[in-house]
């Protein structure tokens, strides 16, 4: 992609405020066939645009840019001459994930490829700084001090120092931990420009997690360390009148409630906290040091867990001002403490044409009934800002909406910057909402439901795919679907069903902790239970459901094969660990989450129970994961052929596990490979 699409709207004041919304015409590109799906590798080939970033004094937005769907590039525009072609930048043997801005003309690049030494086969992301015309790629730390034995030389590959700070208030500079082997987590600050680097603070095996303050300077940090009750983390402050580091919170791991330290006031005294004070969801609060003492809630949502972070200013006249918060709701929301971002938020959503119907929902943790408000299809966010919030980034996106981006500019000027995938026929995609069903022991269960288009499809019942994510601490959000899984099966006729199953983040302590030891059981019924809500909704055809995850959903996926309830005719396995005691033993490899996390894996090993298969399975599997071996698929598919059950066994070459070490070919083959086995080998003549 050559240039961003150019397309100015002005909106006065008063659309900004509450006038009736503007259209906002789409940019010049090729469009879609009328009512054609999209296509394997409409799905998954690059985005033309994505990752957009503004400098911190506005003058410059840079983005990751594609123009064949494979190869990435760089591109940077001046704010004030967003016609002109950019400054674009490529790589020759890596592949660009990510950008930002750390200074106002320099940049942060991680890059990603292949890497193989002796037996690790995986791959290595690396960090670098670079100027606006990418001239130079620098590493944030040198190599010097370090041992070069054969073992730290290894690992110092697959490892990379990582900015923490950016340090806002200073023009040059940025803090950078060293997560090296022999860097033991020392901190430098590091020199953007001359990239020399200065040791402020040496790292410990048992001290991690240091924050700055508004100043720059050390003020929180983690300990870890055992007492008669456990593995417990405490957070410690350092005094600002006195430099002494102290004491004021513990948190047990077996009591998983952990309390981090999220910001700074402006004064010195007061800190701002994370941690479930009152209630089934953390909040951010307030914390007065001298006083030893948690004071109001700044934030709290009764519902949903409120992200750790508080989005304070970074404009010298108003510099550490909290101006909002983010929660998890279907989709992360932003809370606008700041009135003047407040108006902005809504007048664009009216000029963006971004509505919220109310849906009927029941609290998972309280039983509370309350009509939620949902983003329908689509919903905004401010991705990157201008210190002086003269410009916005604002990014539109949904389930049914491929990301746009916008810059607005004086809170009164909008400008498409770009589509990520302007070749979509958005009309052709499923529709997804937040629903919710009753689990048979009566745990309301959050899931997101995506129906194919009626106008091709019809009102079902539909054959039917129960998606369940990974993690399995983890969760799912009302947002675009970036492996292209969702949209790509919705557009072809199935209901998707992505269940929010105990055990899963995000929705209360209460659902989170329900999943403990419940792997394959209580977990499992839940997923079950999603396919009997759907039968008695109408919407699932009994006779055409399937089970499709991956990594935890692919364990999921081969539970489902095993347990004899006879409701999938077939199930899916992608990165699936069915070795539930070799998953477990990893966990009790770290001290910490061997009362952290250990205690909670426990239930049905489904290797142990392959030749039990019910229903046929395809299990597929990248041949570089490094976060779940491709010994445990190739374990399972052995166990099923020595029973004689039906099965299929793909390795993907070079694939990772996490999507970052996926290229658009790899995510085009999954695509393919399931789409084939669904055809053809779910039940006799196919699902």
């Amino acid at each position: 992609m050559t240039r961003l699409a150019h397309f100015v709207v002005l909106l006065c004041a008063a659309a900004i405020l509450g006038a009736p919304p503007l259209a906002v015409a789409a940019p010049a590109v090729s469009a879609p066939a009328a009512g054609a799906a999209p296509s394997d590798r409409d799905l998954t080939r690059a985005a033309a645009i994505s990752d957009v970033t503004i400098s911190p004094d506005g003058q410059h937005i840079a983005a990751l840019t594609s123009a064949d769907g494979d190869t990435v590039n760089i591109s940077v525009w001046k704010t004030a001459a967003m016609g002109e072609a950019p400054i674009n930048i490529g790589a020759t043997h890596m592949r660009f994930l990510s950008v930002q801005f750390l200074k106002d003309d320099r940049l942060l690049v991680t890059a990603v490829q292949t890497f193989t030494a002796g037996n690790y086969q995986g791959h290595i992301a690396k960090t670098y700084v670079t100027d606006l015309q990418g001239k130079t790629f620098s590493s944030l730390l040198p190599i010097n001090g370090i041992a070069a034995d054969e073992d730290t030389e290894f690992n110092n590959k697959i490892a990379d120092p990582e900015v923490f700070d950016s340090l806002p208030a200073d023009p040059q500079n940025v803090l950078v931990l060293d997560n090296r082997e022999g860097g033991e987590g020392d901190i430098y600050r590091v020199n953007v420009y001359t990239m020399a680097a200065e040791r402020i603070q040496r790292g410990s095996e048992k001290v991690f997690g240091y924050k700055a303050d508004l100043k720059g300077e050390l003020r929180a940090r983690r300990v870890e360390d055992i007492d008669k009750d456990g593995i417990y983390i405490a957070t410690e402050l350092r005094d600002p009148a006195t430099g002494v580091w102290q004491e004021h919170f513990r948190s047990h791991a077996k009591d998983r409630n952990l309390v981090d330290v999220v910001g700074f006031s402006t004064d010195p005294n007061v800190v701002y906290i994370a941690t479930t004070e009152v209630g089934d969801t953390p909040g951010i609060y307030e914390y007065d040091l001298k006083q030893r003492k948690i004071l109001d809630p700044l934030f709290q949502h009764k519902l949903f867990e409120v992200e750790p972070v508080v989005i304070q200013s970074k404009a010298k006249e108003d510099f550490g001002q909290v101006l909002g918060f983010e929660y998890q709701a279907a989709d992360p929301t932003d809370y606008w403490a700041d009135p003047k971002l407040d108006a902005i938020d809504k007048g664009l959503r009216k000029a963006l044409s971004i509505t919220s119907p109310t849906v009927d929902w029941v609290d998972p943790a309280s039983g509370m009934n309350t009509a939620l408000p949902v983003p329908s299809g689509a919903d905004i966010h401010f991705v990157s800002m201008s210190y002086d919030r003269r410009y916005i980034v604002v990014e539109k996106s949904g389930p049914t909406q491929p990301p746009e981006y916008f810059l607005l500019t004086d809170g009164t000027k909008l400008e498409l910057l770009g589509k990520a995938r302007p070749w979509i026929n958005k009309a052709a995609l499923g529709d997804t909402t937040l629903v919710e069903y009753r689990a048979r022991d009566g745990l309301m269960i959050p899931a997101f439901l995506t129906l194919p288009p009626k106008d091709r499809f019809g009102a079902g019942p539909y054959p039917t795919l129960i998606e369940p994510h990974g993690g399995p601490w983890a969760r799912d959000y009302l947002d675009w679907d970036l492996a292209g899984w969702i949209q790509y099966f919705a557009s072809r006729g199935y209901a998707v069903l992505q269940p929010q199953f105990r055990g899963s983040e995000g929705w209360g302590g209460k659902l989170w902790r329900a999943g403990d030891g419940e792997w394959g059981q209580k977990m499992q019924d839940d997923k079950d239970d999603g396919v009997k809500w759907m039968v008695a909704q109408h919407i699932a055809d009994p006779k055409r459901v399937a089970m499709f995850g991956y990594s935890y959903g692919g364990y999921a996926a081969l539970t489902a094969a095993i347990r004899p309830n006879g409701l999938y005719q077939c199930a899916i396995s992608g990165a699936g660990a069915g070795d539930l005691e070799a998953i477990s033993e990893a966990t009790f490899d770290n001290r910490f989450q061997r009362e952290f996390q250990h205690p909670t894996i426990k239930g049905l090993d489904a290797l142990a129970h392959a030749k039990e298969a019910q229903i046929p399975l395809l299990i597929y599997h990248g041949d570089r994961d490094q976060t779940v071996d491709i010994e445990q698929s190739r374990r399972f598919a052995a166990a099923l052929k020595a029973a004689g059950k039906p099965y299929k066994l793909v390795e993907i070459p070079d694939m990772g596990h996490q999507y970052v070490f996926m290229t658009p070919a790899m995510m085009q083959e999954q695509l393919d490979i399931i789409d084939a086995f669904l055809k053809t080998d779910c039940k006799p003549g196919g699902l």
